[in-house]
Formats: structure tokens, sequence, C-alpha cells
């Protein structure tokens, strides 16, 4: 058994048709989004960075020529992603990606567990802050995911170079985010997701239908409890799919301001401010005040 810690929660990945109106979305519900960044396997993203080291990275395909070509080589990123899109559409939220210190750890881990999604990736791409600087920020990632459960993946992203970039002016959110506090999976099976869930995360034994990470929360509920916490159906959900984003906010009265003012349909859900997913926006975002 190869012996592991706990890994913090890193990023999530959130397909979208269009950038520009996953910008467009973003920006409205007041998050600053960062310069479009281009992978050299198709993708790009406009990331949202937060103050505590994580971030959204809406992701849309570029080039698909270069994707396409990228999935037959192997590439277990873009192919993940391509069996999203053709099974629940170009807008969602597709995987949790975990921070490590050693990718190659991981993977061995995922391949001896049996939840290995496939080979290895390493990438370099250009990151511009927003005063137009750049640098090059370098990955590894290794994959995990469950046979049967095709809406969801998680990786384990390692940061061989992180960029020289201040990222004060694109962590200056508007309606007042710092980082992610939850995350929300739905199951018709939530336990059977323990394994995999607790695995992928480096968690050595399970805890229930909740994981907790060192700066957030992995929450898994059925369709009936999800609907029940935040006011809607989120349809059905066979084996696994990633639902809702907690975001903690300084000021949810600040919150519910800008998103009024922003003509933002959005709900309450006990003091929670609950926000239906849109095209831009894959998930259900939840904006919590957390001092």
């Amino acid at each position: 058994m190869i012996e592991t810690s706990t890994h913090p929660l890193d990023h999530l990945v959130l397909p979208t048709l269009s950038l520009e109106v996953a910008r467009q979305r973003l920006s409205l519900l007041g998050f600053v989004v960062a310069p479009t960044g281009v992978h050299p396997f198709g993708t790009e993203n406009a990331c949202v960075f937060f103050a505590d080291g994580t971030y959204l990275e809406p992701l849309a395909i570029g080039d698909e020529k270069t994707a396409g070509q990228a999935i037959g080589e192997g590439n277990v990123f873009v192919a993940r992603d391509r069996l999203y899109r053709n099974r629940l559409g170009d807008e969602g939220f597709s995987a949790i990606v975990f921070g490590t210190a050693d990718a190659d750890a991981d993977h061995a881990r995922y391949v001896e567990a049996g939840v290995s999604a496939g080979g290895m990736l390493s990438f370099s791409r250009a990151f511009t802050d927003a005063t137009g600087k750049s640098d090059m920020a370098s990955f590894k990632l290794a994959f995990a995911a469950d046979r049967k459960a095709t809406d969801a993946f998680l990786f384990a992203c390692q940061r061989i170079n992180a960029p020289r970039i201040d990222r004060t002016a694109l962590q200056a959110h508007a309606n007042g985010a710092t980082g992610i506090a939850e995350i929300v999976a739905v199951s018709d099976r939530p336990s059977g997701q323990a394994g995999l869930l607790s695995t992928a995360a480096g968690q050595g034994a399970n805890d229930g239908d909740e994981i907790l990470l060192p700066n957030a929360t992995l929450t898994v509920l059925t369709p009936d409890a999800f609907a029940s916490r935040f006011g809607f159906s989120p349809g059905r959900a066979p084996d696994l799919r990633f639902k809702a984003v907690v975001f903690a906010v300084r000021s949810i009265a600040a919150a519910t301001r800008l998103l009024a003012a922003a003509a933002i349909d959005h709900n309450m859900s006990g003091k929670d401010v609950v926000v239906a997913p849109a095209p831009g926006q894959g998930a259900t975002f939840i904006f919590r005040e957390i001092p």
C-alpha cells in the first residue's frame, strides 16, 4: 500500500462552449476573469483565481483538430473533456483537481487502487496576469476515474513551475469571494463513490459521504437531498456528477446586492445565496458568508 496524505483542493474544471460567454457570465456574477490561457493540446481556459490558492477553470475547445489529435495520442485530459461534452453537452462541471507535490506517486496509487483513468500528462503554457505580464507555467497530471461514473473525473496536479506573476488584481472579486469552501457532487448511491473520491484525494480512510480536504469539503448527496438543501432538482445522477460550488464571501449582503444589480436570478437557502447554472456557468454557484 502506497502511503500518502490528504491533498488540498487545487481547482475545478467547468466545460463551456464559449470562453467569451463564460467571461461575460462570470463577470456579471462579480468575478475577475484572467486573460485567456491556451493549452498545447487544443483546449483553452479563462480562469478565476482566489486568495486561498484555489481557482475555477472554465474550459473551451480552441482548436478542434489539435484536440482530436491529442485524444488520438492518448491525452486523458482532452479525452475526458470530449466524453463529458458528448454525454452531457458543452456546459457543465466535469472535474475536481487536487494539488500534489508528487504526481508520479499519485499515478502509482491510482493504478494500484484500480482507478487510474490512463497515462499521465506533462505540459507547459504561458500565463498572463491582469497587467499583461507573462510567464511560463508547467504542470504534471495524474488521472483517476470510475469506469461506471463516466460523467466525472478527478486528477492530481503538480505545479512543476509556478509562474512569477502577481495575482493580487485577479483575486479582487467584486462579490467578495475569497475561496472555495465546499464542492457538492450528486449520486444515486453516495456511499458507493467514497472509495474513488477518497483515493483520488489521497485520504487514507473514507469519511462517509463527506471528505474533508485541508482547504475545503467535498460532499456527495442524493438528488433528493440536493433538492432539499438548495431548492431545486439537480436532475438524474445514476453514478456521479459534480453539481455545485460553495464560495466563501466576506459579506452575503454585499454579494446579494451585486447579484440584484446585475439582474442575476438567485434564491436564499438558509443563509446561502444560490445561483442556478447558466451558459458560461456550468455549476450551481452558492455564496456563503465565511468571515
